[in-house]
């Protein structure tokens, strides 16, 4: 492979704000929720590139064909893959995709296939586009990809910030998570935030079932966050985390009278059970995603409550850490419940995909 820009390639990268930022300069587009994935296509030569610079081709060969059939014939393009059941993004089949066995890898590739969201271009031909404005990046981007066919997508922008409120309000009942901003007239600089992203952020009240120690050994890591079904037992949804280093120590006296008996009548304390995690998604069983990483955990009696922000669910989990906001000494454990947790209406994936769809008529 001979291309203006070889891989591996850093992507460039985005930092959070909050709100939709006021800027005459930015052009806006969705948020996927997928895989960064930087294609890089000679000829019959096609690797897809990760944001941690580990190749993606073997876990997604139903792409390699698709990928010649549409992109240009030497191009380097910045997108993202992505996974849909139905008319929804999908983020689980997508993790599921990642596999060490051949045969599974083919079998998924049939099964749940992926697409590609193009929206950036750092090469075409002999030419090297990186230090190229944004605008005109994109405008190389969709003369290039004007006859693009599914499962390859030209990701839609705009300058208007109406539309865009519109979009960010929608487009998560398809399963995005916010918009990327863009300024007009930056040139494509790896690994660096000079973009920005506008994700939905909510906050919910959840029982604090345990924690976890901090990796260096000296305060708590992460707190493991229950919320009740309907059954009222105690689901995992996930754990808040990102203390201070004073924090982390205090914490640890703050909670260790409520270690006092903990185990005893845990709902949780069966947690080693793979069925039982399977069934109840208790915290701590081991998965070929956390490998050999430490899940041990301290049990906490349920007794304690916390509000916390978070961005996202996925089948009923908080998509991403959560973020520690105020004890609730006001609140009783059994009053955590799912309905306190914000979705949102659902869209099909197809009001995204299409161009010609008002987003505000859906």
């Amino acid at each position: 492979m001979d291309l203006p820009v070889n891989p591996p390639v850093k992507p460039m990268l985005a930092k959070a704000v909050d709100g939709i930022p006021e800027r005459d300069d930015l052009v806006f587009e969705p948020k996927w929720d997928g895989f960064r994935c930087i294609v890089f296509r000679d000829g019959d030569e096609v690797e897809l590139g990760s944001r941690n610079e580990r190749p993606l081709t073997r876990y997604f060969p139903e792409m390699i064909e698709p990928i010649k059939a549409s992109l240009p014939e030497r191009c380097v393009v910045d997108g993202e893959l992505i996974v849909a059941t139905g008319d929804k993004l999908d983020f689980d089949a997508l993790q599921q995709r990642i596999h060490p066995a051949d045969s599974r890898v083919n079998m998924l590739a049939e099964k749940t296939p992926a697409q590609f969201m193009a929206f950036d271009l750092l090469a075409i031909g002999d030419e090297n586009l990186t230090d190229a404005p944004y605008s005109e990046r994109r405008a190389r981007l969709e003369a290039a990809l004007v006859d693009v066919e599914p499962p390859i997508h030209l990701t839609r922008t705009t300058t208007d910030t109406v539309v865009a409120a519109e979009w960010f309000r929608v487009f998560e009942g398809a399963g995005l998570d916010g918009l990327i901003a863009k300024p007009a007239g930056d040139p494509y600089v790896e690994n660096k935030r000079t973009q920005l992203k506008v994700k939905h952020v909510r906050s919910a009240d959840c029982v604090v079932a345990g924690y976890r120690w901090h990796k260096d050994g000296k305060g708590v890591g992460s707190l493991l966050l229950g919320i009740n079904n309907e059954k009222g037992e105690l689901q995992s949804v996930g754990v808040c985390a990102s203390f201070t280093a004073k924090r982390r120590a205090e914490l640890i006296e703050e909670l260790e009278p409520l270690t006092h008996g903990a185990l005893e009548a845990h709902p949780w304390k069966d947690w080693a059970n793979a069925a039982a995690h399977e069934e109840g998604r208790m915290p701590g069983a081991p998965n070929r995603w956390s490998g050999k990483k430490d899940s041990s955990w301290v049990p906490l009696r349920i007794e304690r409550v916390v509000e916390v922000k978070y961005n996202a669910t996925l089948n009923g989990r908080l998509r991403e850490v959560g973020r520690f906001l105020r004890w609730r000494p006001d609140k009783m454990p059994a009053e955590c419940t799912y309905d306190q947790m914000d979705e949102p209406i659902p869209v099909g994936l197809s009001v995204v995909l299409d161009p010609a769809v008002n987003p505000g008529d859906a």
